[in-house]
């Protein structure tokens, strides 16, 4: 199948791309056949974020929004920001909070149901979407361009070979192909290493973003209050926070960020979000309360200095594909709503110039000219500061954002990848972590019940492994096994075979398509690719 635009995930990212280009040849008079593939089973099933939205780009992308029903309907009212100690807690004055810390005029949001509208949106402008089929391969020319992608193959068995229900993959032609898959794209991350997109760049930095949604006693529920915390339970040099969202109909979402630049093996960021609730300050609001949704995904938040080349020939990166979650601001919804919009603008250009697999350099281009990039640049040393530990995190962000209002005369590199942080787990205290009591804290298994995760086990299993010897020879001896860790669905479990040895056995049926072991895996031996197409999480107002 050929278009003159592929655009590979329908998050906001790629959905906004589609829009704007469906948009400017409505304006310009001049025909432009898009696609989007979409690895989820519907737009939003793998959608997952706090959120808070900033309106600003999807005012740009569409300016009647709220008279078209977009699923914006909490605005936000107050602002607390906590520091926890084990037992206690501090309230930041409001006054003393950094502009990117106040939340004023944005929105809390279930961003699954923003991109469920975006979709839409999109479709009733003549896009066509194609959810469940998961793009697997990226295609090249003779020269080496992009070209398109192809689908995975569905129906074939764990054995590798065709079953009944074999459906051969489609491949799907462009002139530009755009990537919008999400922090660490499977394909993005090839196309990184490729066109050493990334060369001169600092390493990209993530977290692991937990969060589950809850409904609440009517009594305690204050729609539009947002809470953000950091310290307790996380320790001093490990980077993260929580937060805490007030919605519409008594429900709130709460969640935890953990970066997994951290260092002790022994941490789980799952088991030290659910401990996050049990704290004084925190469990109050869902006494009485019932948990309706669980979900991870892994967010960039390396921010300007880790943002990797955006173009190559015949496509472009967009979204957290690319990195343009501002960390600083906990958002990265209006940024990739922004760059679908400039990578479209761009593309749109060169099809009337009839031009095709090349490269898009007015992309870029409009992004450094963009407020996108003022935004970014004013956090752009965000994440290196914590680096150095929440003391010195806390006292240079609010030196640099309150104080210097974001001028800042000076920048923080960082070196390290996120899996070479990790320290050999006889040098770390171990951590004990208490069993949830079913209530107010929970099971991973329990957790990934309630994600609506699904697949079919008769396939090849999605977590790959470069060398079945490395899990037990190098990951269980030395760290301890973190993989049964820093999982936050119970996907690795290190169990004993008929002989009594050690064995890593992968659970993929649990997998959320988080993507953290990808990152964090110390010696990068699990790669993860796509499932079948419609498979993984079904995420409903998360």
């Amino acid at each position: 199948m050929e278009y003159d635009v592929v655009v590979v995930g329908g998050g906001p990212a790629g959905l906004a791309t589609a829009i704007k280009l469906k948009q400017l040849a409505a304006e310009r008079d001049h025909e432009v056949s898009v696609c989007v593939l979409e690895k989820g089973s519907e737009i939003g099933a793998h959608i997952l974020s706090g959120a808070i939205m900033d309106p600003i780009a999807l005012t740009e992308l569409i300016p009647d929004w709220k008279e078209k029903g977009a699923p914006l309907d909490t605005a936000v009212t107050e602002d607390e920001f906590l520091f926890l100690s084990p037992t206690g807690s501090h309230k930041t004055p409001e006054w003393l909070l950094p502009e990117c810390f106040q939340n004023h005029g944005n929105y809390i949001v279930s961003l699954g149901n923003v991109a469920r509208w975006l979709g839409e949106q999109a479709e009733a402008l003549g896009v066509e979407i194609f959810p469940g089929f998961a793009a697997a391969e990226v295609l090249y020319d003779d020269n080496g361009a992009v070209r398109g992608v192809a689908t995975g193959n569905m129906g074939v068995g764990r054995d590798g070979q065709p079953t009944d229900q074999f459906q051969q993959g489609m491949e799907l032609l462009a002139k530009y192909t755009v990537f919008a898959e999400g922090a660490r794209g499977q394909l993005g991350r090839e196309l990184i290493a490729k066109f050493k997109l990334d060369e001169g760049r600092d390493p990209q930095a993530y977290g692991i973003g937990i969060k589950e949604l809850w409904e609440i006693d009517p009594a305690k529920s204050k729609p539009g209050l947002v809470v953000h915390t950091a310290g307790w339970p996380l320790d001093s040099d490990t980077y993260g926070g929580s937060f805490l969202y007030h919605l519409n109909n008594n429900q709130v979402a709460v969640g935890m960020v953990v970066g997994l630049d951290y260092a002790n093996p022994w941490i789980s960021p799952f088991e030290e979000f659910q401990r996050y609730k049990t704290h004084p300050a925190i469990r109050g609001t869902f006494e009485g309360g019932k948990r309706l949704a669980y979900g991870a995904r892994a967010i960039t938040a390396g921010g300007l200095l880790s943002l990797p080349k955006l173009i190559f020939p015949g496509g472009a990166l967009v979204g957290c594909e690319a990195g343009f979650l501002n960390a600083s601001r906990i958002k990265g919804s209006h940024a990739a709503i922004k760059s679908g919009m400039m990578v479209a603008q761009a593309a749109f250009d060169a099809l009337v110039a009839e031009r095709s697999h090349d490269e898009l350099p007015a992309y870029p281009a409009a992004f450094e000219s963009s407020w996108l990039h003022t935004e970014l640049n004013k956090a752009r040393n965000f994440k290196q500061w914590f680096k150095k530990g929440r003391a010195v995190g806390t006292v240079m962000t609010g030196i640099e954002q309150w104080l210097l209002k974001g001028n800042i005369p000076w920048t923080i590199h960082r070196t390290k990848r996120d899996h070479e942080c990790l320290q050999p787990a006889d040098q770390c205290p171990r951590i004990e972590y208490p069993k949830p009591d079913g209530v107010l804290t929970f099971d991973r298994l329990s957790s990934v019940f309630i994600s609506n995760t699904n697949h079919e086990e008769n396939q090849p299993i999605h977590l790959t492994l470069k060398d079945a010897s490395v899990p037990v020879s190098v990951n269980l001896a030395k760290y301890g096994g973190p993989e049964s860790r820093y999982c936050p669905a119970g996907v690795y479990e290190y169990i004993k075979d008929d002989q009594g040895a050690d064995k890593l056995q992968i659970n993929a049926q649990n997998c959320v398509h988080c993507k953290t072991c990808d990152i964090k895996d110390p010696t990068q031996n699990i790669v993860w690719v796509a499932p079948q197409g419609g498979e993984g999480p079904v995420y409903t107002g998360m």
